[in-house]
Parts: structure tokens; sequence; C-alpha cells
């Protein structure tokens, strides 16, 4: 097979790289995807039409097309996209230009590397899946290849058969080769790369940015009971700070001060955290947080914070109570707490007045503004209407309809109206079970804002004013429901799948829980978890795993190799030419004549003939025989049964031409 001018590898192979391509269409620039995919398509025509190919002169002119575009598109050379899309078009260039077998090796290495960047942008099990998909199509092009057969089916069972038996050994490395992890200044970082989630500020309406969005946040796994879904309140970002419209953390989350150790009382809920990639260090924890592993710390308003890189996938243990009493309230405290931008309107003054009156306690005031949401038409909303000036004032007395971050900003505002310390908490509310791994999937969607306010002898207190508005809130699909009918409904990661469609749920919770796994024991399995997994197996110490390393890699492969030559054994095809060949020679041996080492058909015949001049006519008959079924062009299975037939029919007489053998010394 000439692999230059053989279409079905061709298409194969484009096929393979197409798909390989196919991925990075999603997060690379879309001049460079057409700009590839036009070139893989020309290269297709090209197939049938090879005079359609460009000649030197326009391969010189694409050529510098693609780099044009990769610098326009990025501005650079370094990182992960201008390095992804190099690799990209250096292969759409390179299809154009297949003049040896060597070329197609480099399209294959080159498709390899493409593929395998695909997990600088995506680790999920799926994604994996895929990869060692269209990567098997690419070796069985490779394997078509070297075996110079256009046979498709046999090719991809080839290539799967050699990934099989190169797993074993890819476990081993992976489980036992040390994992070092590079430097952050090693890590091309891209500075652009967007991720959704919580930000360091709030404005009203911010938060509803997120309340569609299904995209991962992190993923809990409890040890034991999971708490109620209305107390799973995950911690984030503290805001303390107004300028009236917009909420900030304030310059005390800068001097690092600690803050006080809460008394906990109740359940303690031991839980282990998976946190997607994000752009900040932030870890949301089941408030309140009792006790953290070591790469973790608190700042002065309880929120969790990590020392590792926030952009990778982290794993925490915790502990958290939901029962807690914070301590006393420090002077810097309640000014920070109580601070209001400017004079109270004298509208707000007045709605202040008049919730205050009769009150006693803290406690009494809270239960007035939670009644006054309730009761005096305020409505709850994904879309709230934009209010630019005096966003707290409009809200309480005009649009009175607003998303979660509307009313923990207008309750923290009034708290403070009446010199009350409070602020507003941002982070995650709920979360989805998944019943097949007995997780909590938590959601950009699950986003939430929460006020808390400082009550003497309690210390912080959370308070949800979205739930005197909406309860409903905690069951988002008869919300969404409600707000945009069941067309809408879908996009709830909290959808309650009944009756036919309960399969569905199953498989999709069983997927959720096979990614869930994957992430944990694949993903994440960085250096600290390998020591750690290798100590649970009585091996400490990088010697000892090297050494266990090295006995793996050495029992592997000894035992493949057995397996190989005992399969090789048992599949050698049996040559009947030869096996009646041998049977001629053993005729001859019991009269004398041995084939020599290295001696030939018509070498040996020729020494026959020589002993035993009247056999020469049969002896030269099976020889033709033997060497036209074996090495002929078209050998029939007529020959081989005349050679058969020649073979019975032979007799050699005892004794005979004992002269003439002892005169040729034979």
């Amino acid at each position: 097979m000439d692999v230059l001018t053989n279409r079905t590898l061709f298409v194969f192979l484009l096929t393979a790289v197409g798909l390989i391509a196919l991925p990075h269409s999603s997060h690379l620039p879309g001049p460079l995807v057409i700009f590839f995919f036009v070139m893989l398509i020309w290269r297709f025509i090209g197939i049938w039409y090879p005079r359609r190919l460009p000649g030197k002169i326009l391969l010189y002119g694409l050529t510098f097309t693609g780099l044009a575009l990769l610098y326009q598109q990025h501005l650079g050379w370094l990182g992960r996209d201008p390095g992804t899309s190099l690799f990209m078009t250096a292969l759409s260039l390179k299809l154009m230009e297949v003049k040896r077998q060597r070329d197609i090796y480099l399209i294959a290495y080159l498709a390899f590397i493409v593929a395998a960047s695909q997990f600088l942008y995506e680790q999920s099990m799926f994604m994996a899946v895929y990869i060692v998909f269209v990567c098997s199509v690419l070796l069985a092009a490779m394997v078509m290849i070297n075996s110079r057969q256009a046979n498709i089916k046999a090719s991809l069972k080839k290539a799967m058969t050699i990934l099989m038996q190169a797993l074993p050994l890819t476990l081993i490395i992976f489980v036992f080769f040390p994992r070092v992890e590079a430097p952050r200044w090693l890590l091309f970082e891209d500075p652009n790369r967007a991720m959704t989630g919580l930000k360091d500020s709030m404005e009203p309406g911010s938060i509803s940015d997120l309340g569609l969005s299904d995209e991962l946040a992190f993923r809990v796994k409890f040890t034991g009971n999971i708490p109620p879904v209305a107390s799973l309140y995950w911690r984030g970002p503290v805001f303390s700070y107004t300028d009236g419209k917009r909420w900030s953390q304030g310059r005390h989350q800068e001097t690092g001060m600690k803050p006080s150790v809460p008394e906990f009382s109740g359940d303690v809920y031991r839980y282990t955290l998976l946190m997607e990639p994000q752009d900040k260090p932030w870890v949301y924890a089941l408030d309140m947080p009792t006790g953290f592993s070591d790469e973790l710390f608190q700042n002065a308003d309880y929120q969790m914070l990590t020392r590792k890189a926030p952009d990778k996938r982290s794993e925490y243990q915790l502990t958290s109570s939901l029962y807690y009493n914070t301590g006393l309230l420090q002077e810097d405290e309640w000014v920070r707490n109580t601070q209001i931008p400017g004079a109270v309107s004298p509208k707000i003054r007045h709605l202040i007045t008049a919730l205050q009156s009769g009150t006693q306690l803290t406690e009494q005031l809270v239960g007035n503004i939670m009644r006054h949401f309730r009761e005096e038409g305020f409505s709850y909303t994904l879309i709230p209407p934009l209010m630019e000036t005096n966003p707290i004032e409009t809200f309480l007395f005009e649009t009175r309809t607003g998303f979660c971050s509307h009313y923990a900003a207008a309750f923290v505002y009034l708290m403070r109206a009446a010199k009350v310390p409070a602020r507003v908490v941002t982070g995650y509310q709920g979360g989805t079970l998944n019943e097949v791994g007995g997780f909590l999937e938590i959601r950009q969607a699950d986003a939430h804002a929460w006020a808390e306010v400082w009550i003497k002898g309690r210390g912080w207190v959370r308070f949800d004013p979205t739930a005197a508005v909406a309860p409903e809130r905690i069951d988002q699909t008869s919300y969404f429901q409600q707000q945009f009918g069941d067309e809408l409904a879908h996009l709830v990661p909290r959808r309650n799948l009944q009756g036919s469609f309960e399969w569905l749920k199953t498989t999709r919770e069983l997927w959720r829980s096979l990614d869930y796994s994957w992430q944990r024991w694949v993903i994440n399995y960085h250096s600290a978890n390998q020591l750690k997994f290798l100590a649970s197996l009585g091996i400490s110490g990088l010697n000892k795993m090297i050494y266990w390393l090295i006995a793996g890699i050495v029992v592997f492969t000894a035992v493949l190799s057995g397996y190989l030559l005992r399969q090789r054994q048992k599949q050698k095809p049996k040559d009947k030419a030869l096996q009646l060949y041998a049977r001629f020679c053993k005729k001859m041996t019991a009269r004398g004549l041995v084939i020599r080492a290295g001696e030939g058909p018509q070498d040996f015949a020729g020494r026959i003939n020589l002993v035993f001049p009247e056999l020469a006519g049969p002896v030269d008959r099976i020889t033709g025989l033997f060497i036209r079924y074996r090495y002929g062009k078209a050998p029939t299975k007529e020959d081989l049964s005349l050679l058969k037939a020649a073979i019975s029919e032979l007799r050699i007489k005892k004794g005979c031409s004992a002269k003439a053998k002892s005169r040729f010394n034979f």
C-alpha cells in the first residue's frame, strides 16, 4: 500500500485530526479556528483533487497569514492560548504539505500535542474519555500506515489493544511517580481569563447576574448526617463599608486582624470541600467553621481563605457548627459596622422611628423589619429595575422589588440607621444533593446575600431578609416556574424530576458522581494527596516511593513480555507447505541424508540426486511444488494437494545406491 496515495488512510487521518481540534473551537479565537478548519477542508478536497492543493508560493502566503493571525489575536507568543493556537496553526499548515511518509508522522505527533493541550482548558471525565477516543483513532491511523493495510476495523482493534496493554503501566506511574509542583513563576498565567463567581464588592442586583448560571462553584461531601437545607449557608466575603450604593470589605481586612474565637455548641459537622478554580482565594465554609486544614486561615470577619493557588481545583477538610457565639464587639468593629454615608434621609428616619416603636430588644426590631418586608408589598425577582441614584431609598419606597442583595443591603442599612451594628454577608445558600454519590453540588445559581446583626450576649447572628419575602427561595424550582414558566425552569439545577423522568435524574446524578470521584482522585492527585495515599499503604518517603515504582514497572514488564511471547507462539501461523516439506526431509533422514543448516531446497535436492539418482524425478517434482507454493506469486490449493500427494508417493528402498553414497561420502 502506498501511504501517500491511499485515500482511505488520508480520510481516516484527517477525520482524527478534525475530531482532536473540535473542542478547541470553544475557547480559541474565532479567526484561528476558521483558518484551521478551512485548511482541513481544503486538504480533504485534495484527496480527490491533488491539483487543487497549494503550490510553494501560495503555501508561503498561507504560512504568513497564519502567523499574522496568531500575533493579531494574542499579541504575543507565550502562554496557554498562544501556545495552543501555535500548534493548531502549525498542524493545519503541515496538512497542506505531505510529500513523504515522515510528513504523516509529523502530522500525527502535532495532533497528539493538540489533543493533550485540551486538558489545559478542561479536565472533566467526559473530556478525558473523548480525548482517549480520538487519540485511539489517531493511533489506528498510525497502525494503518505501518501495517500498509487499509483495514480500518483491524487497525482500530490493534490500537485499542495497544492502549489496554499500556494502561497498567500508566496506572503504576500515575500512583507512584513523584509529583513535583511547578513554581508559580514558571507557569504562564492568563490574566484575561474570565471566571464567574462572587466579587469583592456588591451593588444591589449584582448577585442576580449569577442567578441563572448552572456553573459549578464547589462540591461538599459530609461525613455522617447532612444539615437541613435551610441551614446550609456557605460563608464568603463580608461587607462592612458602603458609600450608599456599593458595599465592600473595608480596609480592616488589609491589616491581617485575626477574629475572636467563637464559642460553639450543638452538633459538629465534618466534611470535605472540593473547590472549583476561581480568581479569588476564598473557601466557602459552612457557617461557622470550627476547624480546618493547615492551608486555610480566617480573616477578621470569619471568612475562610486559602494559601493555595485559587485558579486550581483544591480539596479541603473542615468542620463546622451551626450554633455559635462570637462574643463581644470591639470599639472599632462597632464604628465600622454602624457606618452610614452622610445623613439618613427623612423618609428612612421616619420609617425607622415607626419600626422602633415599642421595641426594647434588637430581636424585636429585626422582627419588625422582616414583617415590613413581608406585609408591605415587597417582591422577589431576578430581573430588578435599575436604581442608579439612592438605591436603598428607591428600593424601600418606590420599586419594592429586588434580588437577595437588595434585601440584604436595605436590611443592614435600616439596622445601622437604628444604631445597631450590622453587615452584609455574601456566599452561597443550599445545594443539590447527589443521591448516588452522597455529596452536595453548589452552583453559581445558589449565590446569595444575607445579613448579620450583632446582638448583646449572642454576638453576630445571621438573619436572611430574603426569606421573609420569598421563603420559596430554598425551592428554586417553584420560584422559577412562578417567575418565568416551565420553559425556563429547566435551567434550575435543583429541578425535581418525577415519573418517567426519574431515570434521567438518576443517570445525571450517576454521571456527576463519577465526575466528582474523577476530580477528587485523579485530577486532584497532587503531591500532598499522593503522600497521604501512599502513607495509608505503608509507603513513606521518597526512596520507598521510587523503589515501589521501579518494582512495579519491572514486574509489569516481565508479565506483559511473557504474555506477548506466549500469545505469539499460540498465534504463530502453521505453514502447511513447511509441514509437508518437513515430512519429506524426515524420510530422507531415515535413509541417511540430513538437510544441513542454511541449505536451501534446491541445494538439498541436488545432493539427494547424487546419492539417489533413481529418485531425481520425484525429488525435483517435490522441490518445485514446494518452492512454487511457498514463494510463488500466485500459489493455489491445488499445488499444496499435489505436493502432499508427491511426498506420500515417495518410496526409498533400503540400501539403494549405497556405493554412490559411500563414494561421495555423504
